[in-house]
């Protein structure tokens, strides 16, 4: 796949997104939105690929909405009575969307500046691995903006309410290391360890078995809006899927010759 604002690779079964807009430290627009929208629909229908990983290049991960007035920033929508409600339900919004329910590992490898949208795609995420040059934080009040992308609902459960809130109204903006203490990144390496830490758990997240990877994934975003009766309920009807599977048998049979399992998500 060719495409102007990200790169996308895969390689075995792992594949990586990375945004490609350095002069606008990689802000997203519309038309890089649904590039990734995309790339992230091609590694989900893909069933070689296991993993995928999100990343930045240059000195940012992604600094929130592209601001710069360019050609490729200007709205679909202009014009429209509903522009921004627009903008932001069909772009970003269906970016966030697309990650919750992207049932395979996300690895948000944050090699600079996550801020305003660049952190809440990075929370879409479910691991966030930082450089100790990262900062991240939201810078959305800075411009009398809000947190629309999704942040209202992600910075809370990441952080606390007061340090979310703090965080917001304030337009605060942390180093990795204090990102990591309130809750923001999964954890932090030196800079020139970053690559080599997100593919080694990359792959150990690929080695793993890929049915039952997916479904303990969607079990616990799923049951997070769950009383514990539902939850409980929901599964006992995901070991219908996995317990019957040659993963399982495979796993038995490794443990018992001690050895390493190969599994193949059946």
């Amino acid at each position: 796949m060719e495409f102007k604002y990200i790169r996308f690779q895969k390689e075995g079964s792992i594949a990586r997104i990375t945004i490609n807009s350095p002069k606008t430290m990689n802000g997203y627009h519309g038309a890089m939105v649904h590039e990734m929208l995309e790339a992230i629909d091609s590694a989900r229908q893909d069933e070689a690929t296991r993993v995928l990983i999100i990343g930045g290049t240059a000195k940012a991960f992604c600094a929130g909405g592209d601001i710069s007035g360019s050609q490729d920033s200007a709205s679909r929508y202009h014009g429209h009575p509903m522009e921004h409600l627009l903008e932001m339900r069909e772009n970003f919004h269906q970016l966030v969307l697309s990650l919750q329910r992207f049932d395979k590992p996300v690895i948000a490898s944050i090699n600079g500046a996550a801020v305003a949208g660049g952190l809440t795609l990075a929370l879409a995420c479910d691991f966030r691995i930082a450089s100790d040059q990262a900062r991240l934080g939201d810078t959305a009040l800075k411009f009398a903006l809000l947190p629309d992308e999704g942040g209202a609902w992600f910075f809370p459960r990441a952080m606390g309410m007061d340090k979310a809130l703090r965080m917001t109204l304030l337009s605060e903006v942390y180093d990795a290391h204090k990102a990591h203490e309130l809750g923001l990144v999964t954890e932090v390496v030196p800079h020139a360890e970053l690559d080599a830490r997100v593919n080694d758990l990359a792959r150990r997240l690929a080695d793993g078995p890929p049915l039952a990877i997916r479904c303990a994934k969607r079990m616990m975003y799923k049951q997070r809006m769950m009383p514990l009766d539902l939850a409980l309920e929901d599964a006992a009807l995901n070991v219908q899927i996995t317990n019957p599977a040659q993963d399982v048998r495979e796993g038995i049979r490794a443990f018992r010759e001690k050895r390493k399992p190969n599994f193949k998500g059946r």
